[in-house]
């Protein structure tokens, strides 16, 4: 049943010994001995390292040995179900990530001249061309790194568009709806706006009377994902795009929920002017941990001179791609370089491997598997689902724990730490905020009725234990984990007094 295995926690410094070595490196030849004597005569002293690093001092053993432990203790989707809500934590295809170990992907070099990377520059091209017919854009940028980098790139699209009108002094907010991610907030602040934000109805849409409220002259955009957080689609989308394009606002797509729709449903024929895909979510990427990642931008016709410089361009005369920097009214580059690639090359493959009908098939079995997932988890005693409980969700839904909270004083915090010791990841919780104990369930297309099922076997475990007349089955759920190698830590202290490095940790024991 565990998904992990637990070993003795020792970090590498601790196997180290004094002069032991794991590789030795042979005798430089006279002419390795002559380059190396020219690099030091150009480098400063000042530059040059005086004391040897403080490395441990291990064997070629004990570092396999180390390392593959330290593999083994982890999780991973390759050895488990991430139900992670809002993070479509779904297996990707291998090829997907073999393809960019080719020497072709590696042993290139952004500043070469564009007529020696056709081939990778053809590949932008196209995937930029794909995802804008995907949204129903005009043309898309790849530039940048992450989903949260691609909210900036948008809303600074937001306020170029603005400024070139000359009402920038005045189209000062963004609205969000209070189901949105985090980062819609705070991007929009970065970004120079204030955000207004407006609150959901009980069906978990866009409340279209508040919304209205909170339109004015000052509205400069929208910023709105659909599906929402709550694993809802918006009935109301046309009429809540036209409400800001009434004041001359700009609608906003958050594209971290794209997986539900893909081939089904384009953000641009709903009506939205800016969209960002999450690549590492949606189209093969593995992540977690902070990276990595690619949040590629798409506008409409009208907004494509704002978009970062340069594009990925062809020429029909010359035959030829090319990096086109006449953009005058581009709001600039966003990210070093032009894009990540090995995130850009692993999408193309996805694409390309699956064809547009094998995308379509995606969405439908994300919803499918939500929706079996959620009809099935509303009829265990102590959840319920606070919004959409008798309609159908899209790619996730919102699990609520607060009667057993209520009834047991037990939280879905203490909830997912038993998960754990069960042999599954636990889902988001306490988001989105609107929903009081939260549990963020989003099981993805690729995992079959067989791990979809486990889970809720494991939920109804957690009912039997929570509301059992038997003291040690409740304490078994406030003392997980206790079956993995890392148990319950002080989180409070982690955030405060983190310990991140090894010289750390020797000057906290001194």
């Amino acid at each position: 049943m565990f998904k992990q295995t637990t070993w003795e926690k020792t970090l590498i410094f601790e196997l180290s010994t004094s002069g032991r070595i794991g590789h030795q490196v042979g005798e430089l030849s006279g002419k390795e001995k002559s380059l190396l004597n020219q690099v030091k005569q150009r480098i400063s002293p000042k530059l040059l390292r005086r004391e040897l690093p403080d490395l441990p001092e291990v064997s070629e053993l004990s570092v396999i040995r180390h390392f593959t432990r330290l593999s083994q203790m982890n999780y991973g989707i390759d050895t488990g179900f991430y139900p992670l809500g809002s993070c479509t934590m779904k297996y990707n295809p291998k090829i997907c990530d073999l393809v960019t170990t080719f020497p072709e992907a590696q042993n290139i070099h952004p500043y070469q001249d564009p007529s020696t990377v056709q081939g990778s520059l053809q590949i932008m091209y196209k995937l930029a061309k794909w995802l804008a017919e995907l949204s129903g854009m005009s043309k898309v940028t790849l530039q940048p790194a992450a989903g949260a980098h691609g909210e900036y790139t948008g809303m600074m699209i937001v306020r170029k568009y603005h400024e070139s009108k000359g009402s920038l002094n005045k189209k000062t907010e963004i609205i969000i709806p209070d189901s949105a991610h985090g980062t819609n907030p705070a991007t929009a602040t970065m970004c120079g706006f204030k955000t207004v934000v407006i609150p959901s109805n009980e069906d978990g849409c866009v409340d279209l009377e508040a919304l209205r409220l909170a339109v004015t002259d000052k509205t400069a955009g929208l910023m709105l994902t659909n599906p929402n957080t709550l694993g809802i689609f918006e009935q109301n989308i046309e009429e809540i795009i036209n409400i800001i394009h009434e004041v001359d606002g700009l609608t906003y797509y958050d594209g971290a929920n794209f997986n539900a729709i893909m081939g089904k449903v384009r953000p641009g024929d709903m009506g939205f002017d800016i969209v960002h895909f999450n690549l590492h979510k949606t189209f093969a990427t593995p992540h977690g941990g902070g990276g990595p990642g690619a949040g590629p931008v798409g506008v409409i016709s009208r907004l494509e001179p704002f978009l970062p410089v340069p594009t990925v361009d062809f020429d029909p005369k010359t035959k030829l791609y090319f990096f086109q920097y006449d953009h005058p009214q581009s709001i600039g580059k966003v990210r070093s370089y032009f894009g990540n690639f090995s995130i850009i090359l692993r999408a193309y493959t996805y694409i390309l491997r699956l064809g547009y009908e094998g995308l379509i098939a995606v969405s439908e079995m994300a919803v499918l598997n939500a929706n079996y997932m959620k009809t099935l988890c509303q009829t265990i005693k102590g959840f319920s689902v606070p919004f959409g409980k008798d309609s159908f969700c899209m790619h996730e839904f919102v699990l609520s724990s607060q009667q057993i909270l209520k009834d047991t004083n037990i939280s879905a915090l203490d909830i997912s730490k038993f998960m754990i010791d069960r042999g599954f990841h636990p889902p988001t919780i306490y988001f989105p905020q609107i929903v009081p104990e939260a549990l963020m369930i989003e099981p993805t297309e690729t995992e079959p009725k067989k791990m979809l099922d486990g889970f809720i076997a494991i939920l109804r475990d957690i009912s039997k234990f929570v509301y059992s007349d038997q003291e040690d089955q409740r304490n078994q759920i406030l003392e997980a984990p206790c079956n993995v190698s890392v148990r319950r830590i002080d989180d409070v202290k982690a955030a405060r007094n983190p310990i991140l490095s090894y010289r750390m940790l020797k000057q906290q024991k001194e």
